[in-house]
């Protein structure tokens, strides 16, 4: 087995097959308040956490409610997909399973409000595989930091040289590089215009997670 003893994995688009709720999110709240967006949104928002999001609802397009409630009816509109809906990615399950049988310790590091995640991850039976869920809401920052990933790596108690960070997002692998992470990128169809600078950023480029834990047997 390559050596490897602490893994640091993204929830949307590397674990779950869930991108496709946040690629319209942003847009689709402001329109539940009868407020058309403006092109270009969903760029915009893709680096900010929830908090920051908000804030940029009430300064940009005058939402007249708090940030709090922005957050709550946010995470409303996806409550029913995360407890219900999400599912797997291809491999995922396999994978995990790997990396329990061998002592790795793993944990979860995403922009999802922590309930959400932990609903998820219960559901199909896999929220016992790690050590700790940790989100951009706690830590107050994006992916786009490498401070949170260090955070983790703290947290986990594990050597950063084996330890790995995996993502499918462009911005949270070049903040993980940044940081000295070695990292395996997971492909999304949400990020398939970023494919080819994905393959020159990590050290391991997959199509499923089915091929990574190829990579690391």
């Amino acid at each position: 087995m390559r050596r490897i003893d602490g893994a640091i994995f993204d929830l949307d688009g590397t674990l779950l097959d869930s991108m496709q709720i946040w690629d319209t999110l942003a847009a689709d709240y402001l329109r539940s308040l009868q407020i058309e967006p403006l092109d270009g949104l969903f760029e915009k928002t893709r680096l900010m956490t929830l908090r920051q999001t908000a804030e940029y609802f009430i300064a940009e397009y005058s939402v007249g409610q708090t940030v709090d409630e922005i957050e709550r009816g946010v995470n409303e509109r996806i409550e029913a997909f995360y407890f219900h809906e999400a599912n797997f990615k291809t491999g995922a399950c396999e994978l995990l399973s790997f990396f329990r049988e061998y002592g790795v310790k793993m944990c979860v590091v995403t922009a999802t409000e922590k309930y959400l995640a932990e609903a998820a991850l219960s559901r199909c039976g896999l929220l016992g595989m790690f050590d700790f869920i940790l989100t951009c809401g706690d830590l107050g920052f994006g992916k786009d930091s490498p401070a949170i990933f260090e955070h983790a790596l703290e947290m986990l108690g594990t050597q950063k040289r084996r330890t790995f960070v995996f993502e499918d997002a462009i911005h949270a692998i070049r903040a993980a590089k940044q940081a000295g992470f070695p990292v395996v990128a997971v492909y999304d169809q949400s990020f398939a215009n970023e494919r080819d600078e994905l393959k020159e950023t990590a050290d391991f480029f997959a199509e499923t997670l089915t091929e990574t834990r190829d990579y690391f047997a």
